[in-house]
């Protein structure tokens, strides 16, 4: 297991705040495997002893969960909700560990939303720095021009933001509708949303479909699964896994 923080150690075992471990650690009241602990230590949960005035720490050692849900319409991406919406750990109460979700979908979206204890891995995938793509199925009202597609392809600031690069195409025109791909390599609020309403577009379905190579594939609306090994090692940026 990877090693944290002797202060990091205390509070996430709910032994005392970072403050006051600072104050234990150097009053000398904690040791490591025998040895008197030094402010800046870092430990091993799994595998090294702590002690605080001479009585073992046992550490609290929470299971990762990974999760991949197909978000439905009309739940919020958070973990409570002032105004008593539904909020998507609802669909997942049956994990067995308090799991939260990594970024957001908002109320009107749907589609592939992950869910984690894993902060680490939070950090990662939330990080603005990093590269892995969101892609969207964006079903649009009407057809799109060549112009607005060029628009939406072409560098863009939202909000006083200047947008990465992002890449939509066509994939059909029919039946009063356009089905579009958007591929991001960010997630600022509302984009795809705010990007349509520059271009004058009106967004009838959004819906993400994947992020990088992990594909929301057949997965029920409403329903959850465990990412597998394989897909978690992919997150954490070993891309050949999957």
């Amino acid at each position: 297991m990877e090693k944290i923080r002797l202060q990091k150690f205390f509070t996430d075992n709910k032994i005392m705040s970072r403050r006051a471990s600072e104050k234990v650690i150097l009053a000398g009241n904690v040791k490591i495997n025998g040895a008197i602990a030094q402010l800046g230590d870092k430990v091993d949960p799994e595998n090294d002893v702590v002690t605080f005035n001479g009585k073992v720490i046992k550490p609290i050692i929470e299971k990762k969960r990974y999760i991949m849900l197909n978000k439905p319409l009309g739940y919020v991406t958070t973990t409570s909700d002032e105004k008593g919406r539904e909020t998507v750990l609802s669909l997942v109460s049956e994990v067995g560990e308090r799991v939260y979700p990594v970024g957001r979908l908002d109320m009107y979206s749907e589609g592939l939303l992950l869910l984690t204890n894993d902060g680490e891995l939070t950090n990662r995938l939330t990080h603005p720095k990093g590269d892995m793509p969101k892609i969207y199925s964006v079903i649009i009202k009407g057809d799109v021009s060549p112009d607005a597609l060029h628009t939406l392809n072409s560098p863009m600031e939202i909000d006083g933001y200047k947008l990465k690069p992002v890449k939509v195409r066509i994939v059909s025109q029919k039946n009063g509708g356009t089905n579009t791909i958007f591929t991001l390599n960010e997630g600022r609020n509302r984009q795809i949303r705010k990007m349509c309403d520059e271009c004058g577009l009106t967004i009838m379905r959004l819906t993400r479909i994947a992020i990088g190579k992990l594909k929301l594939g057949e997965l029920e609306r409403g329903k959850w699964r465990e990412l597998t090994q394989a897909e978690v090692d992919y997150l954490y940026g070993k891309r050949d896994t999957i």
